[in-house]
C-alpha cells in the first residue's frame, strides 16, 4: 500500500513526472538514440512546466481579478454549516481516493488496449480533484462506506470516465487541431461539447473568430496578445475605478494590496500579466506537443496500438486564441447574470471562481468557434457560466454538503457538476 501511495503521490500527483515517463517510454520503445531520448524527454517536461508557469501567472492575475469583482458586487462567501472539510476528509478517505485514482488509470489503459476507445488520460491534477469530489458525493450519499467498496466503485467510475470523455470530444478536436494526434483530457469536456453543439445550431461557422475582418486602422487587433491585453485591461480598469471610489473595508483591503503603487495602475499591470501568462502557456503548448506526439507513437505501436494522449485544456488555446478570450467574456457576462438570478430565486450567493471559469470557458470557446464562429464562442462561454453557477449550487447544497463543500466551491467544475447526480444515483443503487 505504501508503494502504491508513493507512486500515486510522486508520479500521478506530479503531472510533469508522469508525462516525462510517458515520453521516455515512447522514445525507448522506438529505439531512439540516447541523445534523442534525453532531448525529447527533457523538452517535453520543460514544455509542460512552461505551461504550468504560464498558468500560474494567469492564476495570480485572476486572484486579483476575482476579489476585485466580488467587491464591486458586494459578494461574500456562502455559509456552509457543519461539514468535514478537505483536511478531515483526506485524513479519513485520502488513501482510498489515492488508490482509486491509481487503479482507475490502470483501468483506463486496459480499456484503451482492449476496446476501440484508444485514449489515455494524462491530466494528473484533474485525476485527483475529480476522484476527490466524486468520493465526497459517494460518502454523502451512502454514509460511512467501506474502504474496499469505495476504492472499487471509484476506480471503475474513473477508469470509464477517463476513457470515454476524450472519445466524446474527439470529433470536434479533429476539427480544431486539423489532425487526430491528441485528445482533450479535461473536466471542461461537457461545456466544450455543449458549446460546440450550440455553435452548430445557433452560430455562424463562416464568421471564424480568427478571421475577423477589421478596418485598416484596427489591424493591430489581429494580434491575439493585443486583443487579450485590451479586453482584460478594460475589465481590470473598470473594476479598479469602481473600487477606488468605494468606502468599504473590502475595498480598503484591495487598495492596500497595491502597496505604494496606485491601485488603478496596479490593476492595469495585472491585465498585462494575465496576457503574458497566456503567451507563455501558448509557447509551452507548442514545445510540449512537439515532443509528446512523436514519442507517443512508440506507446501506440508497442503497448496500446493506436493510442492517443488525452491532454490538459490549454492544448487547444493556440488554435483559436481569439476564441479563448471570447469564451471567457461570454462566461464573465453569464457569471454576473447568474449570481443575480441565483441570489434572487434560491437565495444562494454564487461566487464565480474565475480560474474555473477561464480555463473551462476558454476551452468551450474554442469548441464553439469551430462550429459557430464568434457567436458560437460567446455562447459556449455563457453555457459554461450556466453549468458552473447552477452546478456549484446543486453540488454544494445537495450532493456533498456534509463532506467537502469547501473544496467543491473552488475545485469542482463542469464535468463534476454534470456527472455528480449520476454518481450519487449509482452509489445509492450499488453500495
Amino acid at each position: 500500500m505504501d508503494v502504491v501511495i508513493w507512486i500515486a503521490t510522486n508520479v500521478f500527483g506530479e503531472a510533469a513526472i508522469l508525462l516525462g515517463f510517458i515520453v521516455l517510454l515512447g522514445l525507448l520503445l522506438q529505439k531512439k538514440s540516447a541523445s534523442q531520448t534525453v532531448s525529447g524527454t527533457f523538452k517535453a517536461v520543460i514544455g509542460f512546466l512552461i505551461i504550468g508557469a504560464g498558468a500560474g501567472v494567469i492564476v495570480n492575475a485572476l486572484e486579483v481579478f476575482e476579489p476585485l469583482w466580488k467587491e464591486v458586487f458586494n459578494l461574500s462567501a456562502e455559509p456552509l454549516g457543519e461539514y468535514m472539510g478537505q483536511e478531515g476528509f483526506n485524513a479519513k478517505y485520502g488513501s482510498a481516493v489515492t488508490l482509486a485514482m491509481t487503479l482507475g488509470f490502470v483501468i483506463n489503459v486496459l480499456l484503451a488496449r482492449f476496446t476501440r476507445f484508444k485514449f489515455i488520460y494524462l491530466t494528473g491534477h484533474m485525476m485527483f480533484w475529480t476522484t476527490t469530489i466524486f468520493a465526497g458525493i459517494v460518502v454523502q450519499a451512502v454514509g460511512d462506506v467501506s474502504f474496499g467498496k469505495l476504492v472499487i466503485f471509484l476506480a471503475v467510475i474513473m477508469g470509464v470516465y477517463w476513457t470515454l470523455q476524450p472519445a466524446l470530444t474527439q470529433p470536434f478536436m479533429r476539427k480544431i487541431m486539423g489532425n487526430d494526434n491528441i485528445a482533450l483530457g479535461h473536466t471542461s469536456a461537457s461545456v466544450a461539447l455543449l458549446g460546440a453543439l450550440a455553435g452548430k445550431v445557433l452560430g455562424n461557422k463562416e464568421n471564424d473568430s480568427e478571421k475577423i475582418k477589421l478596418p485598416k486602422g484596427l489591424e493591430f487587433l489581429r494580434d491575439s496578445n493585443v486583443i487579450t491585453a485590451l479586453t482584460m485591461g478594460l475589465l481590470f480598469l473598470s473594476g479598479a475605478i469602481i473600487i477606488s471610489f468605494k468606502d468599504t473595508p473590502g475595498a480598503a483591503e484591495l487598495l492596500a494590496t497595491a502597496g505604494d503603487q496606485n491601485f488603478i495602475v496596479y490593476a492595469i499591470i495585472q491585465s498585462f500579466m494575465f496576457t503574458a501568462g497566456i503567451a507563455v502557456v501558448l509557447m509551452g503548448v507548442r514545445m510540449f506537443i512537439g515532443e509528446i506526439v512523436p514519442a507517443f507513437k512508440g506507446i501506440a505501436t508497442k503497448v496500446v496500438p493506436g493510442a492517443k494522449p488525452a491532454l490538459d485544456s490549454p492544448v487547444v488555446f493556440p488554435y483559436a486564441p481569439n476564441a479563448v478570450i471570447l469564451g471567457f467574456l461570454g462566461s464573465f457576462v453569464g457569471a454576473l447574470f447568474w449570481l443575480v438570478i441565483l441570489g434572487n430565486t434560491v437565495g444562494y450567493v454564487f461566487v464565480p471562481t474565475m480560474i474555473v471559469l477561464f480555463f473551462h470557458s476558454a476551452t468551450a470557446g474554442v469548441f464553439g468557434n469551430v462550429t459557430g464562429g464568434v457567436r458560437g464562442a460567446l455562447l459556449a462561454g455563457f453555457i459554461t457560466a450556466t453549468v458552473v453557477a447552477w452546478g456549484q449550487y446543486i453540488t454544494v447544497k445537495m450532493l456533498l454538503p456534509g463532506t467537502v463543500p469547501d473544496t467543491a466551491m473552488w475545485a469542482a467544475d463542469s464535468d463534476m457538476f454534470i456527472l455528480g447526480p449520476i454518481i450519487r444515483l449509482l452509489a445509492q443503487l450499488l453500495l
